[in-house]
């Protein structure tokens, strides 16, 4: 069959072709002009349509590196089908290095937006219409937010089989049967009868080489899994956590975190995690889990106030080894060959 050319936006990209792609979006009020950058990377023979987007929160930059690493890869030439990578989806958010845009707005409780509503409902139509009503399956990158950090995971609806399936080649260390957020991105995108994984990983304005090398092979093994990428060496399917339940514990008091369980490690009900006391050693207070998991998200500002989540422990129907097949990825993935090829970050 004969592969089409891609139309976005007004562009023609040629089958075999990649084109950097320029959406108009709202000015800054200096008068510069903004832009939904798209990279259009259309192969020579048909198949799926996936995009993959970062920085749906402008703080959130782990994506941008893996969709750069990602661009990079020379196994893109043998693509079928169209990918369609956006590093930045929220430009005003990065430039401020914020999570929101100008109008205080979080984008992603924004969609599918308005043509004519506010700056980010506008930004969140132009995204829609420009980016999700051409594609077939869609991945977005996140981090955690306010000082957390999260264990590299997948959070998507298990109802639907074809996106489990995604999840499942995707092969983060935990995936999540979690539900929609009103005005989310994953929301309006599954609305539309496409399926869309979310993928969490890391810290707000940091890289983190372990996720950004997990995001990067997860991607190319979903691509792998739908038929735009073949190739004679395979990956082993990576075994993964499957939950669809998580307790957040939550300090018992105001003052500094101390003797925190790792990101990752494997606690048991009943078990001290962490240490909460006031800077004078007047008051202190232990704390324990409350359910046998995994620490897939922990704050690493240490003070505190009370309330504050301090832990996201992720509980398994199963006893299974997480540690172990947590370690063992990491240590795969300090071997692999999706590292740059110009960089050691």
């Amino acid at each position: 069959m004969k592969k089409e050319p891609f139309i976005i936006g007004g562009n023609t990209v040629q089958p075999g072709q990649r084109k950097i792609i320029d959406l108009p979006m709202a000015d800054l009020y200096t008068h510069t002009g903004m832009n939904l950058t798209a990279h259009v990377l259309n192969g020579r023979r048909p198949g799926p349509r996936l995009f993959v987007s970062a920085a749906v929160h402008g703080d959130e930059i782990n994506g941008v590196e893996i969709i750069r690493r990602l661009l990079k890869r020379k196994i893109l030439n043998t693509l079928r089908g169209t990918l369609i990578a956006i590093p930045i989806v929220n430009s005003f958010g990065l430039i401020h290095q914020s999570r929101y845009l100008p109008d205080r707005r979080d984008l992603n409780r924004m969609f599918p937006g308005s043509s004519s509503g506010s700056l980010a409902a506008r930004l969140a139509d132009i995204f829609m219409t420009g980016i999700v009503s051409q594609c077939t399956h869609g991945i977005d990158l996140h981090t955690g937010s306010n000082h957390r950090f999260n264990l590299p995971h997948i959070r998507a609806s298990f109802a639907d089989e074809e996106t489990r399936e995604l999840a499942e080649a995707f092969g983060a260390p935990v995936m999540v049967d979690a539900k929609t957020r009103d005005g989310s991105l994953r929301q309006a995108v599954a609305e539309k009868g496409v399926p869309v994984l979310l993928y969490e990983a890391g810290e707000a304005l940091r890289f983190d080489e372990f996720s950004i090398r997990t995001g990067v092979r997860g991607i190319i093994s979903v691509m792998h899994s739908i038929g735009m990428l073949s190739s004679k060496a395979k990956r082993a399917k990576q075994t993964v956590l499957h939950t669809s339940t998580s307790k957040w514990v939550r300090a018992p008091i105001s003052g500094i975190v101390s003797q925190r369980v790792s990101i990752g490690a494997q606690v048991s009900e009943g078990e001290q995690i962490g240490i909460v006391s006031d800077p004078h050693n007047e008051v202190e207070q232990k704390i324990f889990a409350p359910v046998s998991g995994i620490i897939l998200g922990r704050l690493e500002l240490p003070l505190v106030y009370q309330g504050d989540a301090l832990f996201h422990i992720a509980v398994f129907e199963e006893d299974q080894e997480a540690e172990k097949l947590i370690e063992e990825l990491a240590s795969e993935l300090s071997q692999d060959d999706f590292r740059p090829s110009n960089s050691s970050a």
